[in-house]
């Protein structure tokens, strides 16, 4: 197996990450800010820093239709980035209308609109309005219960998933008929308005939901709970019980994100500090391998442990950092947030991106140490 391209970009948790189209660019939250970094080799070098929010930044994203940036904080609003000419990134205000924290944000594949997920007990469906030249929204509601922590979109852009801490992994419909035209049929519904609910799936434990992702044809919903489980739901037809419901318990901490790798892999993370794919079909889904098992790992060969660091650390505690028992085995150093396709085309992702509360973002080949 290739390495892992590892790069530390600073001693701060890294609530969320995206790439541009290319990979050219890299946003990373970073407190109330959120940095860009470009890539400079097997590295990347700091370039911009958007300033715009005055509480902590929860989560990012990039459209790679637009290059749009747009990013949510706890202090309840969400700002979309545009550059100008001389290169400076020109934030708008949208108009969230959110009485809590914004918790999470993506971009629709057609990047006609975004999804903000919140404390609020709502969801947040954002769009250009050219009459009036800005960003409002439209909330989904019902029947949430409690803080949305993560949203996902179909490939149709119509569709969201979206799961949250009331324990449930939700598909809604975000139509909204001056923005979007009508969606062929999927096997979620046929006519879907806006805030129609075309699925709601429990977890048994009573877990919170933290990640949800469509499949790549977007006809399998997959989520995470914190009871270290994944769930995968296959649906029959609209208003019809599932073709069948697969949850998979593991003895590991619990997963808080996922990414799906194609139709029958995807890639968990979480407070293990691990990546680990699962794999399967209909018939039945199992944990495979962790792609970065610390029980066949050697000495770490990330380039951070300069002579220096070894000797001030030598100075500090009187021994080597080597030998420090805080000093995990796998490449992470704490818990993985964020998992995002990296290399590849949807349905065929060959490497993925991670960052985590250890300010790390690392590059993973899918494939598992030793092949």
């Amino acid at each position: 197996m290739a390495a892992p391209e590892v790069n530390l970009l600073f001693h701060q948790p890294i609530s969320d990450h995206a790439f541009n189209a290319d990979r050219s660019l890299l946003a990373v939250t970073r407190e109330s800010n959120v940095e860009l970094y470009t890539r400079s080799g097997k590295g990347f070098t700091l370039k911009d820093e958007l300033k715009g929010h005055d509480k902590t930044v929860t989560s990012v994203d990039i459209s790679p239709v637009t290059g749009r940036i747009v990013t949510c904080s706890q202090d309840r609003n969400a700002l979309v980035w545009e550059p100008t000419p001389d290169g400076i990134w020109k934030p708008t205000l949208v108009l969230l209308r959110l009485n809590r924290a914004a918790t999470f944000v993506r971009w629709s594949p057609d990047a006609s609109k975004f999804a903000v997920g919140s404390g609020a007990r709502a969801i947040a469906i954002c769009y250009f309005e050219e009459e009036n030249d800005w960003w409002v929204s439209k909330h989904i509601k019902k029947p949430l219960r409690s803080t949305v922590l993560s949203v996902a979109w179909h490939p149709n852009s119509v569709l969201l998933a979206a799961g949250s801490t009331d324990a449930h992994a939700r598909v809604f419909s975000s139509f909204i008929k001056a923005v979007d035209s009508k969606p062929a049929p999927t096997v979620w519904g046929e006519r879907i308005p806006f805030n129609t609910v075309c699925g709601e799936f429990i977890n048994n434990s009573g877990g919170w939901v933290h990640a949800v992702d469509f499949s790549p044809s977007g006809d399998v919903l997959a989520f995470a709970a914190h009871d270290s489980s994944i769930t995968l739901v296959y649906p029959s037809a609209p208003e019809q019980p599932p073709q069948a419901v697969i949850t998979v318990t593991t003895p590991m901490l619990p997963f808080v994100t996922l990414a799906w790798l194609n139709e029958n892999e995807l890639v968990t993370g979480g407070h293990d500090c691990q990546p680990v794919v699962f794999q399967g079909d209909v018939s039945g889904w199992k944990m495979a391998y962790s792609v970065d098992d610390p029980s066949k790992k050697g000495e770490m060969g990330e380039g951070e442990r300069s002579a220096l660091n070894m000797f001030k650390q030598m100075d500090l505690k009187g021994k080597d950092a080597a030998m420090d028992d805080s000093t995990l085995r796998t490449v992470h150093q704490n818990t993985i947030v964020t998992i995002r396709p990296y290399e590849g085309q949807p349905g065929n992702i060959t490497k993925f991106s991670s960052t985590g509360v250890d300010g790390r973002i690392v590059i993973f080949p899918k494939t598992p140490r030793g092949v």
